[in-house]
């Protein structure tokens, strides 16, 4: 690209940030599109996808533009250790939805009620990508799709569907909520197009989310322990849900 710079600075504003090599990494092996990416260092970085993640290399060879350190440093909110940086176009809205409306599903959709955690988020995305569910849903006023939650997501924002709804707009299916009131997970099996709703670790589950919810579950825990960090509770119940026959 003769001025990255200025595609930069021209796309911006409607672009999703992919913030570091891995993030990139992840968004190309996932089908993103990627008008612009840069480096501080083009050499190291296709060094490093040559030792990390040879499969997406060809096109970064094709993509990445070598940009001053300085420069790269002014695109971006915080430099990150791999100095790589790229802009994708964010995934139609209408897909996501179709994707999340479709039956059946052989993957759980994951619902973050009124979280508050920007890494938080991220960290559930990643996760809910690795385990293969259909999508990952907040409700409220966090943006999914804002930088910090792509930077902890590692760029899988584009490896499943990443939407914002109203609980009244929740996808179909039985909702399954954690919840220390609930039965124990470790008796249910949860089927496939369950929809695993997990509250804010602050205030819990939404009464409107609870109200619409089937089954209340809980994760074993000590007593006096308070509760766990929410990537943690997503974590351990997509495994129980992959352990118990799920996983596709």
């Amino acid at each position: 690209m003769n001025d990255p710079v200025g595609a930069w600075h021209r796309l911006a504003d409607s672009a999703v940030l992919l913030d570091g090599f891995h993030a990139l990494k992840h968004a190309l092996r996932f089908g993103a599109e990627v008008p612009v990416a840069v480096a501080a260092d083009r050499v190291a970085a296709l060094a490093l996808a040559g030792e990390l993640a040879p499969d997406v290399r060809p096109a970064l060879d094709a993509l990445l533009a070598e940009v001053p350190r300085e420069t790269y440093a002014s695109l971006v909110p915080r430099p990150h250790p791999t100095a790589v940086a790229a802009l994708a176009v964010r995934p139609s809205r209408e897909e996501g939805l179709r994707a999340l409306a479709r039956t059946p599903r052989r993957a759980p959709v994951v619902v973050l009620d009124q979280p508050r955690n920007l890494g938080n988020a991220g960290a559930v995305i990643r996760l809910a990508a690795g385990f293969g569910a259909t999508g990952v849903v907040t409700t409220g006023t966090l943006d999914p799709w804002h930088p910090t939650v792509v930077r902890g997501g590692a760029g899988l924002h584009f490896a499943t569907v990443v939407e914002r709804l109203a609980v009244a707009e929740l996808p179909r299916g039985p909702l399954f909520a954690l919840d220390p009131e609930g039965e124990d997970i470790r008796g249910l099996k949860l089927p496939d197009d369950a929809v695993l709703a997990f509250g804010s670790e602050r205030s819990g589950l939404s009464a409107e989310l609870r109200a619409r919810t089937d089954h209340l579950v809980a994760l074993p825990m000590r007593p006096q322990v308070s509760s766990y960090n929410l990537a943690t509770s997503v974590a351990m119940t997509l495994y129980h849900w992959s352990a118990t026959g799920g996983a596709p």
